[in-house]
């Protein structure tokens, strides 16, 4: 299939990549010229503007938008329309705001345009990995782009089937879904960040303790030493809390056990505080999820250990870089 990438950081790049080695023809367009002529060099067609993009296509339009949630999606999503003809799509892969993506289809729906929202894990190991996604929209069109979620899905994979689940579609299995119109691919995006943030507190406070039980304020015969990088290894191997963020703090223990090229100053990008205001909505308690959340707000103030592991999970799935200052 065809299809453009607006958008070329650090995972609009890679999703161009993964596409076009599955035989797909991309198109690219990045306010960065370098970037553009960087997936050029590599067989994607690259344009300088939105129209010289729009221009490319010999059938249907599909534009991947892939940029920070706010106006720089808002006002390419404008710029587009326009240039969008009767049946072409506009998907926004980036991490917005649910009830936008409702607000956007209702307005692109008169100009005959397909609205998708893409909620997107997978990081800067997108490329090697795959992206696990949940997808928002009309049923036609999302069927119809499942050649592109086919190819970015991790796919099956070494993964054990889950016992009892018997089902004929097996998208989820391979690593996407649809989770229903417009904005419920984002809103499932939203909520898996924010128990993201639960699971990344609760290794980094247990890290914490850890690396604090050899602390001075503690009697002498009940201090431990403990190889913080040896106990987060052996947690992988066969550990009831094994995962991929483990495995990322594995990683970052291994490279420097004190973390220091990390501040600790640890940012939130959205989905934490609009995963809390839907709890409130619904009236469903969070507590996990909402001391997570005042806990990255506590760190700008004054970081920990933990916050330091906070920062160098966030660097592990998605480059985040939070240098001390």
């Amino acid at each position: 299939m065809q299809i453009a990438i607006i958008g070329l950081g650090r995972m609009g790049g890679n999703i161009a990549r993964r596409l076009m080695n599955h035989r797909h023809e991309a198109f690219v367009f990045d306010c960065n010229a370098e970037a553009v002529s960087a997936l050029a060099g590599e067989g994607a067609k690259g344009a300088a503007s939105l129209e010289e993009l729009a221009g490319q296509f010999s059938g249907r339009r599909v534009f991947w938008v892939m940029l920070p949630a706010g106006e720089p999606t808002e006002a390419t999503i404008r710029d587009l329309t326009p240039l969008c003809r009767e049946g072409d799509v506009i998907i926004d892969g980036g991490n917005t705001f649910y009830k936008d993506d409702i607000r956007r289809a209702a307005e692109l729906r008169p100009h005959g345009i397909h609205y998708v929202d893409v909620g997107t894990s997978g990081g800067v190991w997108g490329l090697e990995r795959g992206y696990c996604m949940m997808i928002g929209g009309p049923e036609d069109t999302v069927r119809d782009l499942d050649p592109i979620f086919d190819a970015l899905a991790p796919g099956y994979g070494d993964i054990e089937r889950t016992r009892g689940r018997n089902t004929p579609d097996d998208r989820a299995e391979r690593g996407y879904i649809h989770a229903g119109p417009a904005g419920a691919g984002h809103f499932v995006k939203m909520v898996h960040n924010g128990i993201e943030y639960g699971l990344m507190q609760a290794y980094a406070e247990g890290f914490d303790i850890l690396k604090t039980k050899n602390s001075e304020h503690l009697p002498e015969n009940e201090r431990f030493d403990l190889n913080l990088p040896d106990i987060a290894e052996v947690w992988r191997r066969g550990s009831v809390i094994s995962s991929w963020l483990l495995d990322l703090t594995a990683i970052a223990l291994a490279g420097d056990k004190d973390l220091a090229k990390f501040s600790g100053n640890v940012a939130d990008s959205g989905e934490g505080r609009w995963t809390l205001e839907a709890a409130m909505e619904e009236a469903v308690p969070v507590n996990v999820l909402s001391a997570a959340l005042y806990a990255r707000y506590r760190s700008r103030q004054e970081a920990t250990f933990g916050d330091k592991m906070l920062s160098a999970m966030r660097f592990g799935f998605g480059g985040h870089v939070e240098i001390p200052q």
